[in-house]
């Protein structure tokens, strides 16, 4: 709209400036000799010497000013009038400087002076209009009819528009991996067929991930039986280290493979939930007991909480995750070591204007530098100077956590506590309420 103002304001620069030079080109040069005859004629009324009552008359009859300047009278029938003429003038020479000399329409300019013999100066002008506030309300109504113009063109191009940001908010919903809202086509025009486009590539976007999700499950159905059959006959060979190497990357590749179904499984979001009341307090101090008994792992937990809607085993999932997570990487000087345990909890978040809480696990190794925080949640990343293939696990601990809070309608978190790495699941939980 700022624009379309612009471009308003230099038309009718333009237009106005173009038909001034038009009529000073054409009509002045006609209009000259019959206004110099005229003026002659109310000099030749005024006389000579120049008689101030005469001057008084013309000024009475007619809507003109007469100012008589000389050696023996000096008179003006306008005289409220003599500061303006002040300032105008020295208007119209910065004006004459800028248009090179050329004289604009002024007393001197258009001929509207006249010296009588006896040395007298008399010149002629429009006499100013009183105001009148039916002068003013004019200016104001249209004024207004302006602005009403243009807040009318501006409702215009935002209808015109409105498509633009129907397909501002589907574009960063498919961005997202949500496809199963089109964009609303509105108008059979230009923008409704950049929708409609748009919808189809979509469609089509939805249609080539859908088919990679099916055949990356069906690949992973398919080696979980021989990977099964592969782990029993080596766990019926003698004890040799070639044995332990074997059932570890066994175990390694049923763990990628795991991870590989349910990250696939929560590409749905939270329709792959099975939602029940779950005290979460209660869930993590059933982790610490039964799964990490032999690991320094401390509780901080707000049993305030109470009961809430989630699926207890993907929390499970993502607090085991998280806990391991710990246990490779959060001790003394970085990987392998339990000697610095780490702290699970669950806290209202501090400052949050809504009920948001954190569920998470913060460990006390040495963090991971900063450029690697932003990707920690990506599918195999695994940072160098923290995540080695040698600490163990394939990169989808994370991916998997985040996606966890993602279908709970969260985020996951990732910052350096110092000490320590804090990872944790931010969400708005759904409190269960006894029927």
């Amino acid at each position: 709209m700022l624009l379309f103002v612009l471009i308003g304001v230099c038309t009718a620069v333009v237009f106005l400036y173009g038909t001034q030079r038009a009529l000073q080109g054409g009509w002045q040069a006609f209009a000259r000799p019959l206004l110099a005859d005229y003026v002659d004629r109310l000099a030749a009324e005024v006389g000579s010497p120049p008689s101030e009552a005469r001057a008084r008359a013309l000024a009475e009859r007619l809507p003109i000013r007469v100012r008589i300047e000389g050696p023996a009278v000096r008179f003006d029938t306008h005289p409220e009038e003599a500061e303006r003429d002040r300032s105008r003038d020295e208007a119209r020479r910065d004006w004459r400087r800028w248009s090179n000399g050329e004289r604009t329409f002024d007393a001197e300019g258009w001929g509207l002076t006249r010296t009588t013999a006896d040395g007298h100066r008399v010149l002629f002008s429009l006499a100013r209009p009183a105001e009148s506030w039916r002068a003013r309300g004019i200016g104001w109504i249209t004024l207004g009819t302006l602005l009403v113009l243009t807040l009318l063109a501006y409702a215009a191009v935002r209808r015109l528009l409105r498509p633009l940001e129907d397909i501002t908010v589907a574009v960063e919903r498919f961005g997202r991996g949500q496809f199963g809202q089109p964009i609303a086509v509105r108008r059979q025009d230009e923008l409704g067929d950049l929708a409609t486009r748009i919808n189809h590539m979509a469609s089509s976007l939805h249609g080539m991930l859908e088919a990679k999700r099916a055949l990356l499950l069906a690949i992973s159905h398919e080696l979980r039986s021989p990977l099964t059959r592969a782990r029993l006959n080596a766990e019926l060979l003698g004890e040799s280290p070639e044995r332990q190497a074997l059932l570890r990357d066994l175990g390694e590749m049923r763990e990628l493979i795991v991870g590989l179904l349910e990250s696939e499984r929560l590409g749905e979001g939270h329709a792959a939930l099975q939602r029940e009341p779950t005290d979460l307090a209660a869930l993590a101090r059933d982790l610490q007991a039964t799964a990490f008994a032999d690991f320094d792992l401390d509780l901080e937990l707000d049993a305030s909480l109470g009961a809430v809607e989630v699926d207890p085993m993907r929390v499970r999932l993502l607090l085991r995750n998280l806990v391991e997570n710990a246990r490779r990487h959060g001790g003394e000087g970085g990987a392998g070591g339990d000697a610095g345990g780490a702290t699970l909890f669950l806290r209202r978040e501090a400052g949050a204007a809504g009920p948001a809480w954190a569920l998470g696990v913060r460990d006390r190794g040495p963090g991971v530098d900063e450029a690697h925080l932003g990707r920690l949640g990506e599918a195999f990343y695994r940072p160098d100077s923290a995540r080695t293939r040698s600490a163990g696990g394939v990169g989808l601990g994370l991916h998997l956590c985040r996606l966890i809070a993602l279908a709970h309608g969260g985020e996951l978190r990732l910052r350096n506590a110092r000490p320590g790495l804090e990872v944790a699941m931010v969400w708005v939980p759904s409190v269960h309420t006894a029927p």
